[in-house]
């Protein structure tokens, strides 16, 4: 038979405290205070409404001298009410190390994460951990076995890049895409991007050992065993750089020109404002790639400054706004669609593009690339480079400047 404590009671293998306000009071307080223990301990419990006695005692006392220093009137609402000064002690149950869930965790980490990290960077973590979820989030971290990661990690190996655009991967989960990969596509992700993978779910199960969630990672050995592949940019041919520029996209032009003549990424080109381009006297334009209130950069190492060509000055002293953004209404979502349009109406630029600018990257395949193969199509010389006025003649000042970082070092 359990032990009787003087205002609480055992329901559930839990004790509960409850003691009624004074009715004079109810109006105010309501008509009790009530809390569960939190444990099933009659010597816990015990102690723990010892205390809550304590702060009942408390809010009779300040809900008493509130009535007095108030006259009466109409009921207040519950957002009307007034705020007593005494704050009600919180018990939680005793939680061996690993017994909370996957899923759980996995939740607590991504609203960190999502404070540091950049839109980008935290896109590909919560992907990472949302295929780690699907699989495992119904386990206790705690179960999380070496067997586990292997199996995670040969699923891994069989996605496919575009498995999340078919209708039936939507919601799917790690196993259902696997299946799916394996079923419609024949090529697979990157090693690169497999590792990435396995690397965040393994950066998640070491933020748990610091939380005190897990004694060891224990997928801390596991790595992807192909060998990272080396894929050069892509670069647009001559033709289709001039199907590009002569199609004269109402939506696109300008930023098109200004990826091949500087090898912005789309989203720093749709980022730009008209603070960021500065004169330098004789040395003409350039243009600060920096992180403004509209966007941020893909990496701190994306800073820099690069030189406009004299067609870029045309278009900012003739076509482009004096303030603010320079292309207002363009977003990279915007820029993917419409460069899709375009290799709709002109099928000799399938295949380019789509992964560059999937990945965030100028319109271009490779802007870099352009520079120097297919910048004489655009100017209609046989130049090899954007030129600037300088005091070293007719030297291309982008051939000879870093690409990024300080222009003049020492």
């Amino acid at each position: 038979m359990s032990p009787q404590i003087k205002y609480a009671h055992k329901t559930h293998n839990t004790w509960v405290y409850r003691r009624t306000y004074p009715k004079a009071l109810q109006p105010l307080l309501g008509s009790a205070l009530k809390q569960s223990l939190k444990t099933g301990d009659a010597r816990e419990a015990k102690l723990r409404v010892a205390e809550l006695n304590q702060t009942f005692t408390t809010i009779i006392k300040e809900a008493q001298a509130h009535a007095l220093a108030t006259p009466h009137t109409a009921t207040p609402t519950a957002a009307q009410g007034p705020r007593l000064a005494v704050g009600r002690p919180r018990y939680q149950r005793a939680r061996l190390v690993g017994e909370r869930l996957v899923a759980e965790l996995a939740q607590a980490y991504l609203a960190e994460v999502s404070q540091r990290l950049r839109p980008g960077s935290y896109k590909s973590v919560r992907f990472a951990l949302g295929l780690l979820g699907s699989h495992l989030g119904k386990y206790a971290v705690g179960d999380l076995s070496v067997n586990h990661g292997k199996e995670v990690l040969g699923y891994i190996t069989q996605l496919s890049p575009n498995v999340r655009k078919y209708r039936q991967g939507k919601d799917a989960g790690l196993a259902d895409l696997a299946s799916l990969s394996m079923s419609a596509e024949s090529v697979t992700l990157a090693p690169q991007t497999q590792a990435r993978i396995l690397k965040q779910m393994s950066q998640f199960l070491d933020w748990c050992v610091g939380e005190g969630e897990l004694g060891a990672n224990p997928w801390e050995a596991l790595k992807v065993k192909d060998r990272p592949e080396v894929h050069p940019h892509g670069m647009l041919t001559d033709e289709q750089v001039s199907i590009l520029l002569g199609a004269k996209d109402r939506v696109l032009h300008c930023a098109l020109l200004f990826g091949l003549l500087t090898g912005m990424r789309s989203g720093e080109i749709c980022g730009l404002m008209a603070e960021d381009i500065t004169a330098m006297g004789n040395l003409g334009r350039f243009v600060s790639i920096r992180p403004n209130a509209v966007r941020l950069l893909k990496s701190k190492a994306a800073e820099r400054e690069v030189p406009l060509h004299g067609v870029l000055e045309q278009l900012l002293d003739t076509t482009l706004p004096t303030s603010g953004r320079l292309f207002p209404h363009l977003t990279v979502d915007k820029v993917v669609k419409r460069y899709a349009h375009l290799r709709r109406l002109h099928p000799e630029l399938h295949g380019t593009g789509s992964t560059a600018l999937a990945s965030g990257s100028s319109p271009s395949a490779s802007a870099q690339g352009f520079r120097s193969t297919s910048l004489p199509v655009l100017l209609g010389t046989n130049q090899r480079g954007p030129k600037t006025s300088s005091p070293m003649g007719s030297t291309p000042l982008a051939s000879v400047m870093p690409r990024s970082g300080r222009l003049w070092r020492g």
